[in-house]
């Protein structure tokens, strides 16, 4: 006869298995701190901030509304899908709004808004003080290498 293949006793819920060797310690993982209930969002917004496309972005729109190949051409090495979802991206978290002009062809601007605006401030004081120290980290770069290839 040999052992059936068909499922039976399929309505039971199995019952649940004992631990064989119950801890009687507390849970080592400590209780989320409500304090930084926010963190999900903060990196979210950091992740897109921090993106080295939207930073050039941010910095190009710093002084005015762009056109999208005025942009391609002022961010050297962008692709132009790179660019549309950067700009996409930065337009649906508020930092850039985007402007259809009726002519023919039609015309599209890009802008900051006042959010992107008040983001441009601290993005361009880290442009300025990447370029100020690049020749240290460049410096520093060399000198690790050098340290870890031996």
């Amino acid at each position: 006869m040999g052992t059936s293949l068909k499922p039976a006793n399929i309505e039971m819920p199995a019952p649940p298995r004992p631990n064989p060797r119950p801890d009687p310690r507390p849970d080592p993982r400590p209780m989320p701190d409500p304090n930084h209930a926010d963190c999900r969002g903060v990196a979210s917004v950091l992740s897109r901030v921090g993106d080295k496309w939207s930073v050039f972005v941010i910095m190009m729109l710093s002084d005015g509304p762009k056109r999208f190949n005025e942009l391609k051409r002022m961010i050297n090495g962008i692709s132009q899908r790179m660019l549309t979802l950067t700009l996409r991206g930065l337009e649906r978290d508020g930092l850039v709004t985007r402007t259809i002009f009726p002519t023919i062809p039609p015309r599209v601007d890009y802008e900051l808004t006042e959010l992107g605006h008040g983001l441009s401030r601290p993005v361009e004081a880290l442009g300025k003080w990447a370029k100020d120290h690049l020749d240290r980290i460049e410096a520093a770069r060399t000198k690790f290498d050098q340290r870890n290839d031996g």
